[in-house]
């Protein structure tokens, strides 16, 4: 017993050791929530308290349940194979399979994962003739998922308009249609579970005396089903109830956008009568300073259950600041100081680059390609190979190469444009017996007499989809190509319709910022040579899955990992926090609780970097830092870029003004474009307000060329966007 205990800190081992009871433990980032676990699991057993039939234990993925298994058999002599460890899901599915007929399923009912769902609502759909542009199938999906996860069924839901009372006679049919093909959805399987424990009370008692010890690991990212299936499976109401081990961080609980509920937290207190919380402050990850700041930070959420990680390792390094003029230098300044690290034996593998929002890992793969710095993208794709940007390429491929089969079968109905899978068989057909290309077939079946036909009329609007592509863009710039494409294509608007689809529109968009970029720095800005750049950039330096390489990941996919070296760049305001944030419920709350999480994943060394302008569909925005760098006090930081003059002139007026020491890290020389000394003069500096004749007021936002050739874009109050010529345009400082 006492070999248990071994090594565990006072608050570890009162966690491990509490009596009968239901408990909350407040485990912070890097407090060894998965030992207490683990070993309060093997306590119960060897004690006596608890046999391993006895115990039910919840994780929320499987490689979590996985290692708490394995960390459980070198703990205990024990077969744990039978043990009822495992996700909810798949816990739900278990005691579905064992009361088949209670709950009214099949014997042998299949489970379909999102995308199988996803098909078998458009086939659905498809029955039902009910139109794709008006009711997108991802927005249904979301929409039956979410009534499923808030435990309504399709009878239960309030129509408030003809959009959700349409939306909510598909659910009831929808229903109908799996119970008679006998499959179930991810949704399904809890709400499925939790009818099955609310309708059978007998059921219910059954695993209420059985189950005497449940656990829970990552309690903040509950939803409200899986609570309310708690206190159903433990026996809340009943004359006596399980003793309930909740282990949580109410401070990381950054999935609201998936339904986590962080109330749950304190509702649990009341429910299950909890007398004593338990902190598990001690970090063994990160150091002092580190943990300083994140303490700082997260501080300024109200209504937290509090805590305050400390470290007896020492303070350690400040942490780095970087001001960057751009997004690419800001990149820039991350590959050397990746490289510095390199040389000082820090492995690839130990160094993450995080950011908040997937889009801006464009800039940043660009970085390390040119740099040959092998780097994996963890939980996502490499910018280039995301679904919206091959898409998008296939349609500007297709431009330049009609008959490239390739790109033909991927965009020729998507967006949908009622072609279905016999049309397609069909075009394939015909062009193997002619010897000719998929595009070439289609002209052909385009042709007098064959455009009323019903299997033709997709096709014949897909080739005039894309000759009027070829027309119009004859003579744009490249960045004005893309943007035209996307938009005429039909993937904005198809994006735009889907509920999740806003970080699909920031790779579209990043997508221009690609091609203005390119055309900077390429002789040749055709568009056939940017295709070839982007197959040269996409196919390379993706590290294989053991090889030693930089982390490349958003802050969400960070959660629960950890690093030597860690950088968060792009801390700017409308950027991280989101600009989402402002408009929702608790928005800038859970912002700051993602940073809290980026913060505590680097073990040693810890960098935050913004950018004074970035570049947004296509344009220059200048920006505001963060203010969550505002919230680490001043003392814990190092400021890198060199003192400058006041940033006077810089637009604060939408965030905080930097401290007085912030300030002077804050260069006022915000362009970073190759022009000479003269245009370079104090007088037309970017950032200067000027006025003009016949265009008013306005701020300059770049500069380029010399001598009579210089030219400055101001962004003016009334008019928008304009270049102009200094020569002539008779601009006024103000």
């Amino acid at each position: 017993m006492t070999s248990l205990l071994t090594g565990l800190n006072p608050e570890q081992a009162e966690a491990v050791t509490l009596p009968y009871q239901s408990a909350l433990i407040l485990a912070g980032a890097g407090s060894g929530k998965t030992r207490v676990l683990t070993t309060r699991i093997a306590y119960l057993i060897q004690s006596g308290q608890a046999s391993p039939n006895s115990l039910l234990a919840v994780t929320f993925t499987n490689k979590a349940a996985r290692e708490m298994v394995a960390r459980l058999g070198t703990l205990l002599p024990i077969n744990t194979r039978g043990m009822w460890i495992g996700t909810f899901h798949g816990l739900c599915n278990r005691m579905l399979r064992a009361h088949y007929q209670e709950a009214r399923l099949p014997q042998a009912f299949q489970i379909i994962d999102i995308g199988d769902q996803q098909s078998f609502i458009k086939r659905l759909m498809k029955a039902l003739a009910i139109d794709e542009k008006a009711y997108p199938p991802r927005q249904i999906q979301w929409f039956i998922n979410n009534a499923k996860e808030e435990g309504l069924r399709a009878s239960q839901l309030e129509a408030h308009d003809t959009f959700s009372r349409k939306m909510g006679e598909f659910y009831h049919v929808y229903e109908e249609r799996c119970m008679q093909e006998g499959i179930v959805d991810f949704a399904e399987l809890l709400l499925r579970c939790y009818e099955l424990l609310l309708q059978h009370e007998a059921l219910r008692r059954h695993y209420c005396d059985r189950f005497r010890y449940i656990l829970i690991d990552e309690f903040q990212d509950t939803n409200r089903l899986q609570y309310k299936w708690l206190k159903l499976l433990a026996g809340i109401g009943l004359s006596q109830h399980a003793a309930v081990f909740a282990v949580g961080d109410d401070d990381q609980s950054i999935y609201a956008f998936r339904g986590a509920h962080a109330g749950n937290m304190k509702e649990f207190e009341r429910d299950f009568a909890v007398q004593k919380i338990i902190k598990l402050e001690q970090n063994y990850r990160s150091h002092g300073n580190i943990l300083d700041a994140a303490n700082a930070l997260i501080d300024n959420n109200q209504g937290r259950l509090g805590k305050n990680l400390w470290t007896a390792e020492g303070s350690g390094e400040l942490i780095r600041v970087y001001n960057a003029a751009t997004d690419f230098e800001e990149a820039a300044f991350i590959v050397e100081e990746v490289k510095a690290l390199q040389a000082e034996g820090v492995s690839l593998s130990e160094i993450a680059l995080l950011y908040r929002s997937n889009a801006q890992s464009r800039v940043l793969e660009h970085s390390l390609f040119n740099a040959s710095l092998s780097y994996r993208v963890y939980g996502g794709m490499r910018f280039f190979e995301r679904l919206e940007i091959k898409h998008a390429l296939a349609y500007l491929r297709l431009m330049v190469q009609p008959e490239d089969d390739i790109s033909l079968l991927r965009i020729i109905n998507f967006p949908t444009r009622g072609i279905g899978s016999r049309s397609l068989e069909q075009l394939q057909d015909d062009a193997k017996q002619l010897g000719m290309s998929l595009w070439v077939t289609a002209l052909q079946k385009c042709g007098p007499g064959l455009e009323q036909a019903k299997v033709q009329k997709g096709v014949t609007g897909f080739v005039a989809l894309i000759k009027s592509m070829q027309q119009a863009c004859r003579d744009l710039p490249l960045p004005e190509i893309i943007r035209y494409v996307i938009a005429q294509s039909g993937l904005v608007a198809h994006y735009a319709a889907e509920r999740e689809g806003a970080e699909r529109l920031d790779n579209l968009n990043e997508l221009i910022n690609a091609a203005v970029s390119f055309v900077h720095e390429s002789e040749d800005d055709s568009l056939i040579s940017f295709l070839s750049h982007a197959s040269l950039e996409g196919g390379e330096l993706q590290a294989d899955q053991h090889q030693k390489a930089l982390q490349l990941m958003t802050v969400h996919a960070a959660k629960g990992l950890e690093f030597h070296s860690v950088f968060l760049s792009g801390l700017e305001e409308g950027l991280f926090p989101h600009e989402n944030s402002r408009s929702e419920a608790n928005g800038l709350e859970e912002e700051r609780r993602l940073m809290y999480v980026a913060t505590t994943r680097a073990r040693r060394r810890l960098y935050l970097s913004f950018s004074q302008s970035r570049m947004l569909h296509g344009q220059t925005h200048y920006n505001v830092p963060s203010r969550f760098i505002q919230e680490i006090p001043d003392h814990l930081l190092k400021w890198l870029q060199p003192k400058h003059q006041s940033v006077s002139n810089a637009d604060f007026s939408s965030g905080w003004r930097p401290t007085a020491s912030q300030l002077s890290g804050v260069s006022n020389a915000f362009s970073s474009n190759p022009v000479s000394n003269a245009s370079k003069q104090i007088t037309w500096k970017i950032g200067r307000t000027v006025s003009h004749g016949t265009f008013g007021t306005g701020v300059i936002t770049n500069c380029e060329g010399q001598g009579k050739d210089l030219r400055v874009q101001v962004r003016f109050n009334r008019a928008g966007t304009k270049w102009l010529l200094l020569e002539y345009a008779n601009l006024t400082l103000l």
